[in-house]
C-alpha cells in the first residue's frame, strides 16, 4: 500500500476546466472577443428580461445565448475543422443577421413598451447587443466575399492538387 499514492485532487479538476473554456490565442483573437461579448450580453438581457414586466421576451435572449455559447465552444475547440458537414462561416453569418434583427425588434419594444428599469436596461443592453451581432456578421460577410472571390477555393487545396497532378505525370 506503500507504492500508491494520492492523486493529486486539484489536477483533474483544473484540467477538465481549462478544456471548456476558450484557448487564450482565441480568447483574443478578434472573433473570440465578438462571440464572447454575445454571449455576455445576451446573458445579461436574458437577466434583465426575467426580472423585469417584460418577461414575454426571456427567449430570444436565451436562444441567442446557447447558440452563441455553442459557436464559442464549437471554434474555441476547432470542432467547426474536424466536422465539415456544416458551412460554418455560412452558419455563423444566418446566426449574427437573425439574432441583430431579432434583438433589435425587442429591444424597441422592451424601450417603448415597458416602463420599468429593468425592461430600459434588458432594451439597452438589447441595442448594444445588435451592434455587437452586426458587427459580427459584417465582418463574417467580408470573409465571405473574399472567400467567393477567390473562386470558393482555399490556398491550400489547388496547391495539393497540382501535386497530385505533377506526381501522376512523372509515372
Amino acid at each position: 500500500m506503500g507504492d500508491i499514492e494520492a492523486p493529486d485532487s486539484n489536477g483533474p479538476r483544473q484540467s477538465a476546466l481549462l478544456s471548456v473554456l476558450p484557448s487564450r490565442e482565441f480568447a483574443s483573437s478578434r472573433k473570440g472577443m465578438l462571440l464572447l461579448a454575445e454571449v455576455a450580453l445576451s446573458f445579461i438581457c436574458f437577466v434583465c428580461f426575467a426580472a423585469s414586466a417584460a418577461a414575454a421576451f426571456v427567449t430570444v435572449p436565451l436562444l441567442e445565448f446557447l447558440a452563441a455559447v455553442f459557436v464559442l465552444f464549437a471554434y474555441s475547440t476547432k470542432f467547426n475543422e474536424r466536422f465539415k458537414g456544416f458551412c460554418w462561416p455560412l452558419t455563423d453569418f444566418m446566426r449574427c443577421v437573425t439574432a441583430s434583427i431579432i434583438f433589435f425588434i425587442v429591444a424597441i419594444m422592451a424601450v417603448s413598451k415597458y416602463a420599468d428599469g429593468s425592461s430600459k436596461a434588458a432594451g439597452v443592453f438589447g441595442f448594444i447587443a445588435t451592434i455587437v451581432f452586426a458587427l459580427d456578421f459584417y465582418l463574417i460577410f467580408n470573409e465571405l466575399a473574399s472567400f467567393l472571390k477567390q473562386g470558393g477555393e482555399s490556398n491550400e487545396e489547388p496547391s495539393a492538387q497540382r501535386d497530385e497532378f505533377s506526381d501522376s505525370d512523372s509515372d
